[in-house]
């Protein structure tokens, strides 16, 4: 098949799961274009199945925003002629779904007839939800697109909810590349450099926005180094980072803290990682879960959103209401505290994770793009 994915390309969990789909469909032979406005972050490499274009958006003084729906519909409608793209897959409603609709309707009128495959991730749902003012545009989005997928079944009831929905949404979780996490074999910084031999080390990898719940983060944190020996990494970057590198200034912790910044050695410091912190106020997967329970770090997360549907409670870790970090601190201090226990944990943290192996999971989009694909033959 020849696929336009349409992505933000950014190192947002909607982005990289758009570009490792893409990427491992390239190497089951299919013939993939990304379309957006900058190369992602994960595409390193391109190959021959693997094609990239930009997508430029010229500078009017007449507009104060410049128009990029318009750009991404005009690309793909010259891209999807060029190269006789077969099917687009759009990752996001809006914009992505309301460009691809438009390509759709121009290629239309020149005789070409194209299904359009649209995943929800979450933003642009549980954000969007909460300003009427797109939501009719959402609808629309969603609505005439062939296909529509959900990366959890929490998404889809939200979605539901949220908006006048007519199309059936198919829920396919998001995954992970379990080969390249656990053959990882260059790792360029050692568990000492983090942290002593005797010290556990806790992890929390975000975005660092109020919705993480970073402040809870580090009250968990302190209730577990009181009573065990631990570091905590902190890994990435926003606008609550500042305020908890105060926090943990006050409760006299920050020698115990590392603050990473946005780190390209996320997988090693999983791979020392015994434990990870996902406290947030909702999560439309949990990404970031799934990739330490891939290097067999356990979870402690908060309950909201998809994160049941990823985080086994008592399983792969434990599951607690939002901001009840006493429950959350005590789960995690049962975890490190026995070095039997924490074993087990791991290993069930992996076991999990390899039900949303990406090997499992793509012939489920490879499903969908021929239902779309026979559906349009059909019909046109």
């Amino acid at each position: 098949m020849k696929i336009a994915i349409v992505c933000y390309p950014t190192f947002g969990g909607s982005g990289v799961v758009a570009t490792e789909l893409g990427l491992e469909l390239a190497h089951r032979g299919h013939e993939i274009h990304f379309i957006t406005y900058r190369q992602p972050v994960r595409l390193a490499l391109l190959n021959q199945n693997v094609h990239y274009h930009e997508v430029n958006v010229p500078e009017y003084p007449l507009f104060h925003y410049q128009p990029y729906e318009l750009a991404l519909s005009s690309k793909l409608v010259d891209m999807v002629k060029l190269y006789k793209i077969e099917l687009l897959h759009v990752h996001y409603a809006i914009p992505h779904a309301y460009a691809g609709y438009m390509a759709k309707q121009m290629l239309k009128d020149e005789g070409i007839h194209i299904p359009m495959v649209t995943t929800l991730h979450g933003t642009d749902i549980t954000l969007v939800g909460n300003h009427p003012f797109y939501k009719t545009a959402v609808s629309f989005s969603i609505n005439k697109s062939d296909v529509v997928t959900s990366v959890s079944q929490s998404l889809k009831d939200d979605t539901y909810n949220l908006f006048n929905i007519k199309k059936e949404i198919h829920v396919i979780p998001n995954f992970i590349e379990l080969d390249k996490h656990r053959n990882e074999s260059l790792i360029s910084c050692q568990r000492s450099v983090m942290a002593k031999t005797d010290e556990r080390i806790v992890t929390h990898i975000s975005n660092f926005r109020k919705v993480k719940r970073i402040p809870d983060v580090i009250k968990i944190f302190y209730k577990i180094q009181e009573q065990i020996p631990a570091k905590l990494m902190m890994v990435g970057d926003g606008p609550e980072k500042e305020k908890a590198e105060r926090m943990c200034a006050e409760l006299g912790i920050e020698d115990k803290v590392i603050f990473f910044g946005n780190s390209n050695e996320i997988d090693q410091i999983l791979s020392y990682s015994d434990l990870f912190l996902l406290p947030s106020e909702t999560e439309s997967f949990g990404l970031a879960a799934l990739e330490a329970m891939a290097w067999s770090v356990p979870v402690i997360s908060s309950n909201s959103g998809g994160l049941p549907e990823v985080n086994f409670n008592g399983e792969s870790g434990y599951l607690s209401e939002v901001g009840n970090v006493d429950e959350m601190a005590e789960n995690a201090i049962k975890i490190l505290g026995n070095n039997e226990t924490l074993k087990t944990f791991k290993e069930s943290a992996l076991a999990v994770a390899q039900q949303f192996d990406i090997k499992n999971i793509l012939p489920l989009y490879e499903e969908l793009y021929q239902k779309a694909l026979s559906e349009n033959a059909i019909n046109h």
